[in-house]
C-alpha cells in the first residue's frame, strides 16, 4: 500500500468507528487487534481491503468519488438480496466519501477453482442464482439497456481500439460496414425479452460460498436483454470452453427459464441466435474498454485478453451469415482472431 495514502488513512479512521458500533450492537465485546490487507482491485478505481481479527473478517470497499459512486452498489445489493441470492451484507456505509463495510464472502472465486470436471456443478449453481434474480419484478429505478447505451458501448471499439490502439481511421466502406453491424446488434438486443441484467456475470465475480455462489460487482445492473448475463457467464475474458459444452449449458438455462415462466424465446434456435449476437456486442465493447484502460488509465495488462474476444467473435461470425460484414471489417483491420493486440 502506498506510504502516503490519505484515503486509506481516512478509511481506517472510519472503519474503527464502524467496527466499534458493530461489535457493540452484536455483543461481540471489544474490537480485537486486527490486520487490514489489500483484498483485490479491479479495472475501475475501486479497491477492497480485508479486515481480519480473532476469527472474524470483513471487507471494506474504497470507491473514491467522483470516479465511483457507491449508491448503486448499495441499492442493487439490497434488491438482489430479496431474491435470496448470496450478495454482500452492508454493515455500514458512507456514500459521500465512498466507504462501505461488508461481510466477507471469502477469497475463492469461481475463476480460482473451476475446471473441466467441476464446471457443470458450479455453473448449475450460477444458473440457479441468475434465474432467481431474473424473476424479480422490474420495479426498481434502474437504467434500461436502450439504444443510446448499446450504441455508446459499441462505439468504444472504433474509438479506443481502432483509432487509439491501432491508429486506424475507418474508411467509407469500413464505416458503412460498422454502421450496418451496429444496427443489427442493437436491433437484436432490443428485440429480446427484458430482465434484470447484472452486466458482468462471470466466474471472476462469483465466489465459492454458502449458498453458492456469492455474487459481486453488480453495481452497473440495468434492465435489458435476457441473453446478456448467461452469455457473459460462458464467454468471459479469462477462460474459454468448447462450443458443445457452452451450447449444452445454454440449453439447460433456457429449459429451466421456460419452466419458471421467465420470458425467454419460445424456440431454442432463436434464443441461441440472440445469445450469439448479444455476445458479439459485448465482445466489441470489452475490446474497446480494455484498450481504454490501457491508454487512458495506464493498465496495459488487460490487452493480453483481447485475442480471446476476437476468437469468440470469429467463431460466431463463422456460423452467422448475417455477421459476414463484421468478419470482413475485422480482417480489413488486420487483427484476425488470435493475433496479438
Amino acid at each position: 500500500m502506498p506510504e502516503h495514502d490519505v484515503r486509506l488513512q481516512q478509511l481506517e479512521v472510519w472503519l474503527d468507528e464502524q467496527l466499534a458500533k458493530l461489535f457493540q450492537a452484536n455483543g461481540w465485546g471489544a474490537v480485537p487487534a486486527a490486520t487490514l490487507t489489500a483484498a483485490s482491485s479491479d479495472a475501475s478505481f475501486r479497491r477492497y481491503f480485508r479486515w481480519e481479527g480473532q476469527g472474524r473478517s470483513f471487507i471494506v470497499m474504497d470507491a473514491p468519488p467522483p470516479q465511483e459512486n457507491c449508491k448503486p452498489f448499495v441499492d442493487i445489493a439490497r434488491l438482489l438480496a430479496t431474491s435470496g441470492i448470496n450478495v454482500p451484507i452492508i454493515y455500514a456505509e458512507d456514500l459521500e466519501r465512498g466507504f462501505l463495510l461488508l461481510n466477507d464472502l471469502g477469497n475463492k472465486t469461481y475463476l480460482d477453482v473451476i475446471d473441466a470436471e467441476n464446471a457443470d456443478a458450479l455453473f448449475e449453481d450460477a444458473i440457479a442464482a441468475l434465474l432467481a434474480f431474473q424473476q424479480l419484478p422490474m420495479e426498481a429505478s434502474l437504467p434500461s439497456y436502450d439504444v443510446a447505451l448499446l450504441r455508446r458501448e459499441l462505439e468504444l471499439f472504433p474509438e479506443w481500439y481502432v483509432r487509439r490502439h491501432l491508429g486506424i481511421e475507418f474508411n467509407e466502406q469500413q464505416q458503412s460496414a460498422w454502421d450496418k453491424v451496429s444496427a443489427l446488434l442493437i436491433d437484436s438486443a432490443l428485440a429480446q425479452p427484458k430482465v434484470l441484467v447484472h452486466r458482468d456475470y462471470m466466474p471472476r465475480n462469483l465466489m465459492i460460498g454458502e449458498p453458492n455462489p456469492g455474487v459481486l460487482d453488480f453495481q452497473d445492473a440495468v434492465y435489458g436483454p435476457i441473453t446478456y448475463d448467461i452469455t457473459c457467464l460462458f464467454k468471459d475474458a479469462f477462460l474459454s470452453w468448447p462450443q458443445e459444452r457452452v451450447q449444452g449449458w445454454l440449453k439447460a438455462y433456457w429449459e429451466r427459464a421456460r419452466a419458471l415462466n421467465i420470458a425467454v424465446h419460445e424456440q431454442f434456435d432463436a434464443f441461441l441466435q440472440a445469445s450469439d449476437l448479444m455476445g458479439v456486442q459485448r465482445h466489441l465493447k470489452v475490446i474497446g474498454i480494455f484498450a481504454r484502460i490501457c491508454h487512458r488509465d495506464g493498465k496495459p495488462r488487460y490487452l493480453t485478453d483481447v485475442p480471446r474476444f476476437f476468437t469468440y467473435i470469429e467463431t460466431v461470425v463463422a456460423r452467422r451469415p448475417e455477421l459476414a460484414e463484421l468478419g470482413e471489417l475485422i480482417t480489413s483491420l488486420q487483427v484476425p482472431a488470435g493475433a496479438s493486440a
